[in-house]
């Protein structure tokens, strides 16, 4: 795979099978956390499901996923999961309901990785992505593009966000003390102002908050509410992706 300057067996059957519309993207999902992490994965619009929808991921390991040309859909880290030898259980953080393959998405407050894949010889040739903090924080997550042409800028999230949390947005673990996640003011007040709803339903009308740019000025790279477009939003054509989380640097 491009990660690894090298064309991987799954890729090369990907390009056959699609011809002259493939790109697709593999998928490098990397555990820099000092902890076990369980990756969620989500595809949209009836797209192939990676990874079964979710797995373990010790400290130090990687996982590739390889993704069709044109898939959609999102990444992010479930923390603390005890789950029994059929796949069900619980987690402290990013949650989907109670099942080691996931089916839905993760329950806020969760740190994701968001992408749709272009298709060559079509119109819509560009890989967009984001890491967003619209549904609050949990672990931090980086997104680099390898191989590809365009700006192909770097996302995410490094600092860690639990640490510098206000108190009203703090989750706790269940036995009080540790912050292991990270509200966005929407989960916390349900406000229109803060959720961007009713009257504030515009971008010309909702405007950012204390919050939302305390975790602009954390992460400048990764969404902070949900009209936090313009600086947030990232293009790259033909790329693979290398999603860290906990990662160090940018």
């Amino acid at each position: 795979m491009k990660f690894h300057q090298k064309i991987s067996l799954l890729h090369l059957l990907t390009f056959l099978f699609f011809g002259n519309t493939a790109f697709g993207a593999v998928f490098t999902l990397e555990n820099k956390c000092s902890y076990t992490i369980w990756p969620g994965t989500l595809s949209g619009n009836g797209a192939t499901i990676l990874g079964d929808g979710g797995f373990s991921l010790p400290p130090g390991a990687s996982v590739p996923l390889t993704a069709p040309p044109g898939w959609s859909g999102r990444f992010w880290a479930r923390t603390g999961c005890n789950f029994d030898d059929n796949g069900n259980g619980v987690c402290s953080t990013g949650d989907c309901g109670g099942t080691l393959k996931c089916t839905g998405g993760g329950a806020p407050p969760v740190s994701l990785a968001e992408f749709t894949l272009g298709v060559s010889g079509t119109a819509n040739t560009q890989d967009f992505y984001d890491v967003s903090l619209v549904d609050g924080y949990n672990v931090g997550v980086g997104i680099r593009a390898s191989g590809g042409t365009g700006d192909c800028q770097y996302a995410g999230c490094v600092t860690d966000l639990n640490a510098s949390c206000p108190a009203e947005l703090q989750v706790t673990a269940s036995g009080g003390g540790e912050v292991v996640a990270c509200r966005s003011a929407c989960a916390a007040f349900n406000a229109p102002e803060f959720c961007c709803t009713q009257d504030h339903a515009t971008p010309s009308t909702c405007s950012p908050t204390k919050y939302s740019e305390m975790f602009k000025g954390a992460c400048p790279t990764a969404y902070s509410y949900a009209y936090d477009d313009a600086s947030s939003t990232c293009t790259c054509t033909g790329s693979d992706y290398l999603i860290t989380f906990c990662p160090t640097s940018s």
